[in-house]
């Protein structure tokens, strides 16, 4: 399948918009560690004379701070000492998209590059670009699928904040999972999410209901990993931002609330050099799906870090909720982490842990990383676990985002696989993440504590 979506733009057809005035702004935007878009929005005449050519820049700060986009101590490539310098946005022409939502506006997404023009690595785009490359030099060419999934309220952004996200109306009062009745309920801002995710140059397949109240799902065609990772980031910021101009408000928290957390089920396969299938055929998986799978399950609690990078990604991972807890592997069985599906061209392997808070770039290169990591070493891929993985006496998922920060850390494989900028650079986001949770006094405890203790 082809990479380059006919509904993407050339250059030269965005100059021809911006010269007959039908885009009169240029988003551009690369991807941070926490998954959201940054960048600017340009005049389009301004980016056609000077930015076109010569790129823009914005400080290498947006790579080191916290969610609340606070400055913080810990980075060795950016802080007070060394002066917040500037990183270049290196434009890449193959992502320009429409996006329709907006007034005359289309968006370029970007790779970082120090003054210098060398790569930012810690950046999440570099880190997939460089595991895709990884598995070029060896053969293959990888190919994923995201599913997303998310919970719509009938308030806007502004009254959430205002009411400290207590007590939000769901769109759903009950659940509405494969429910066409309960999917209508919400389809006038579904079906705009997908005709613009259509227009901006993704492959929407269709939307379903999901179990908690007002939690529902958008997919999207697989497609080359980067490709995929970066259709991903956009369709969260468009998805938050239709859902604004609809006065609803939506989360990809991974858990939201007591029921059902939301996932991000990712998908992953191989294809040859010539295009061929690499995990199997008529005759069954081969070697090199077997080696992949278990490079995954040997890395996983590794990469659990990747997979699931916040302290309430964890709240997400409990028994009979759908959500792994075993680390295992199974036939189409949704109670293990990875479930292995289809069969000849549709052969892939499906990661459950990440929930809809992944970086999607991250987990990819973590999943991509370790499936090469299996195959370099000839990894033997252990029994499948029939039935019930949650009651199977097999290894477990990390439970805390300490936990996983300490797995990733003192990995060998991840500092091989990644490199050992790439990993102290997310065990430091872990460390700041933790650091801010210690210090919170929660609700939980203000309700257990505040009269009866």
């Amino acid at each position: 399948m082809s990479s380059k979506n006919p509904r993407l733009l050339s250059l030269d057809d965005l100059r021809d918009r911006i010269g007959a005035g039908a885009i009169d702004t240029v988003v551009v935007a690369f991807t941070d560690m926490q998954g959201r878009l940054q960048g600017k929005r340009l005049h389009a005449a301004y980016f056609l004379d000077v930015v076109a050519e010569h790129g823009s820049e914005g400080c290498n700060y947006l790579l080191s701070v916290d969610i609340e986009m606070n400055t913080v101590a810990g980075y060795t490539m950016s802080s007070w000492e060394q002066g917040y310098g500037d990183m270049e946005f290196a434009l890449d022409f193959d992502t320009i998209r429409l996006l329709t939502h907006l007034p005359k506006t289309a968006m370029i997404q970007c790779d970082l590059r120090w003054p210098d023009h060398s790569t930012v690595v810690q950046s999440p785009r570099s880190i997939l670009r460089a595991q895709a490359e990884k598995a070029a030099r060896a053969g293959f060419r990888a190919l994923a699928g995201t599913e997303l999934e998310f919970i719509v309220f009938d308030t806007t952004y502004e009254e959430a904040w205002r009411s400290h996200y207590r007590d939000l109306p769901p769109a759903n009062q009950y659940n509405a999972d494969y429910s066409i009745l309960g999917t209508t309920r919400v389809e006038p801002l579904l079906r705009d999410i997908r005709n613009t995710a259509y227009a901006a140059g993704m492959n929407v397949e269709g939307a379903k209901g999901e179990c908690n109240l007002g939690q529902h799902e958008i997919g999207f065609l697989y497609d080359d990993v980067l490709v995929t990772a970066d259709n991903h980031a956009v369709y969260k910021t468009l998805a938050k931002e239709i859902a604004a101009q609809h006065g609803k408000a939506l989360t990809f928290m991974a858990k939201y609330n007591e029921r059902e957390g939301s996932s991000c089920h990712i998908h992953l396969s191989l294809r040859n050099e010539d295009g061929s299938i690499a995990f199997g055929d008529e005759a069954g998986p081969t070697p090199v799906h077997d080696h992949f799978v278990a490079g995954i399950l040997a890395t996983m609690r590794d990469f659990t870090l990747l997979y699931a990078p916040n302290v309430n990604s964890y709240k997400r991972f409990v028994e009979g909720s759908f959500a792994p807890t075993t680390i295992a592997w199974g036939t189409d069985n949704r109670t293990c982490a990875l479930r292995l599906v289809g069969a000849g061209a549709s052969a892939r392997v499906e990661n459950r842990v990440p929930g809809g808070d992944t970086n999607p770039y991250l987990a990819l290169a973590a999943m991509l990383g370790a499936g090469l990591h299996g195959i370099e070493n000839r990894l033997e891929l252990e029994p499948e676990q029939r039935g019930n993985a949650y009651a199977a006496d097999r290894p477990k998922i990390p439970t805390t985002l300490r936990d996983a920060r300490n797995a990733f850390h003192g990995s060998a494989v991840a500092r091989s696989i990644l490199g050992d900028e790439v990993v102290d650079h997310y065990t430091n986001m872990a460390d700041v993440e933790l650091k801010a949770f210690d210090a919170a006094v929660t609700d939980w405890e203000l309700r257990r504590s505040f009269e009866r203790m």
